[in-house]
């Protein structure tokens, strides 16, 4: 448990250098095509029994490691504050949703909350063109083509 907490702790500290970058203008993103599905199974890796994944992929330019932690992110900002037992993490062609897997609570974004590392998370793909928006009670993240 330890362990775990202090991977997340460096996993944070590392979003909010990020961020700093962002802020400052020096975040010069890493562009790489990448597969929105392996995006996917790469988030859910870090969410380990509470992801399902799912879905097509197609191929998106994103600064990859940055993303895939971005992903993990809001997927465990919906499971922590959303009151889920698990999400589903799926590709659709150059989106990617994460929905709850139950119907008992809202996926809900950083700007709703004072979660740093969704926030994070959320800075970092609109750095390099992507968004965020809840459409039909999921969070759907559009990348790049």
């Amino acid at each position: 448990m330890i362990q775990a907490a202090a991977e997340q702790m460096a996993d944070l500290l590392e979003q909010l250098g990020l961020v700093a970058r962002i802020e400052a203008g020096r975040y010069e993103p890493s562009l790489v095509e990448v597969d929105t599905l392996e995006l996917v199974q790469a988030a859910a890796a870090g969410l380990g029994e509470q992801a399902e994944t799912g879905g097509t992929g197609a191929a998106v330019r994103v600064d990859r490691e940055p993303t895939e932690r971005a992903l993990t992110a809001q997927a465990r900002c919906a499971l922590r504050h959303g009151g889920l037992d698990r999400v589903e993490i799926a590709a659709e062609g150059a989106a990617i949703s994460i929905s709850p897997v139950t119907e008992a609570a809202p996926i809900v974004l950083a700007e709703d909350l004072k979660d740093l590392g969704a926030a994070a998370a959320r800075r970092l793909i609109e750095a390099f063109g992507g968004s965020l928006t809840v459409e039909d009670g999921r969070l759907l993240v559009r990348l790049p083509l």
